[in-house]
């Protein structure tokens, strides 16, 4: 891209902010703005309105599809007996470059079973869930129970990573200690801050680790792999990181993978978290007892529920975890958080913002299996 004439530098600068599109041609047009769209939108109503003539516990896994997950990668099965569903890792969607100890991949397994767990009491279930060492999962007993529609069931469906800027308001106290009560679990503590200063010094741990990760030449190109620049591209595969959820204009495939480097600059990017981090309301970190499957299961099912919480009270979340995925920062981000031992999970930021397209979600038949 160094070597890219200037000219046409500008005009992929300019096809990317939407001024250029229609100079691409009218087939690009068409694919992006067009069908695309509307195969987007046909696509997101089938994500995320559950069909309620299905089978409930193809509906409960439905429901845990919806789950927040690492890249939208969605790396997870589910296998179903009469009485459980037994939630997975998917190996096959591991992100070996951000995520090489697994670390992620089991935290989203924990999102997954969390949004089941929510659930299952508005399907007329009881949810028993527990860590199957033996499996490498959690394994989620059903019994039939009274319908109980929980507070947050109704959030699954809005939930959304809104990578954006918030409007910087505070959140009330009585809606923090709610907050930190539903971040809370079994070997997992929620810590959550909102003075200025302490945001500004989890600033400086996410740029410094955002910036090893921009130079670091494996994980870039695993990023750019997961990313959908274009409504053809997200609905084809509806999975990964389409642009439009990150508040970007959608583009032709080719042009996104042009201009990739000028858009994930150091500069640039670090920039774009600066803002977003200075107008949230405050950052959570998730952080447990042990460093081992169980536990970052549990720290997902946590977070999960952190953000259906939020989500039911009108409050944003994004992620910001880049503390955490690099191992020489996340000892030294430990260190600051003075929590001993603990290993820090998870970050996210939360604060009042506006809503973003939601992301897709692959069909539920294909991460299902029979026992």
């Amino acid at each position: 891209m160094a070597n890219d004439h200037p000219h046409r530098r500008q005009f992929l600068v300019a096809a990317a902010t939407g001024g250029g599109l229609a100079a691409i041609g009218s087939g690009a047009v068409f694919v992006t703005n067009a069908y695309g769209k509307t195969g987007y939108e046909a696509a997101l109503e089938a994500t995320r309105n559950v069909d309620d003539t299905n089978d409930l516990r193809h509906q409960l896994v439905q429901y845990a599809t919806m789950a927040a997950n690492s890249h939208n990668t969605q790396p997870w099965r589910f296998v179903l007996s009469e009485r459980s569903i037994l939630v997975l890792p998917d190996l096959d969607r591991r992100l070996a470059a951000v995520d090489p100890d697994n670390h992620h991949l089991f935290a989203s397994v924990g999102c997954a079973a969390e949004n089941i767990i929510q659930a299952a009491g508005a399907l007329g279930f009881a949810a028993l869930p527990a860590f199957d060492n033996a499996a490498g999962g959690i394994a989620i007993a059903l019994e039939k129970a009274p319908v109980h529609a929980g507070s947050l069931f109704a959030a699954i469906p809005q939930r959304q990573s809104t990578r954006a800027d918030y409007d910087g308001k505070p959140v009330p106290p009585e809606h923090l200690r709610l907050l930190q009560a539903a971040g809370n679990g079994p070997g997992v503590q929620t810590m959550l801050f909102t003075e200025p200063k302490q945001r500004e010094e989890i600033l400086s741990y996410l740029v410094t680790a955002n910036s090893a990760q921009l130079d670091d030449k494996a994980f870039v190109r695993e990023l750019k792999s997961w990313i959908r620049f274009s409504y053809a591209d997200a609905v084809s595969t509806r999975d990964g990181l389409f642009s439009k959820c990150s508040g970007s204009p959608a583009v032709p495939g080719w042009i996104g993978r042009a201009i990739f480097p000028l858009a994930f600059a150091k500069g640039t990017d670090n920039s774009k978290y600066q803002s977003q981090l200075r107008s949230s309301a405050g950052v959570a970190v998730f952080t447990s007892d042990k460093s081992e499957p169980a536990f970052w299961v549990e720290a997902g099912r946590c977070c999960q529920r952190f953000a259906l919480q939020a989500t039911a009270l009108n409050i944003r979340t994004a992620f910001i975890n880049q503390p955490v995925e690099v191992p020489a920062i996340r000892g030294q981000f430990a260190a600051w958080l003075g929590n001993g031992e603990r290993r820090p999970d998870l970050v996210m930021r939360f604060g009042y913002g506006p809503l973003l397209p939601q992301s897709l979600r692959r069909p539920v038949a294909q991460v299902i299996f029979e026992a």
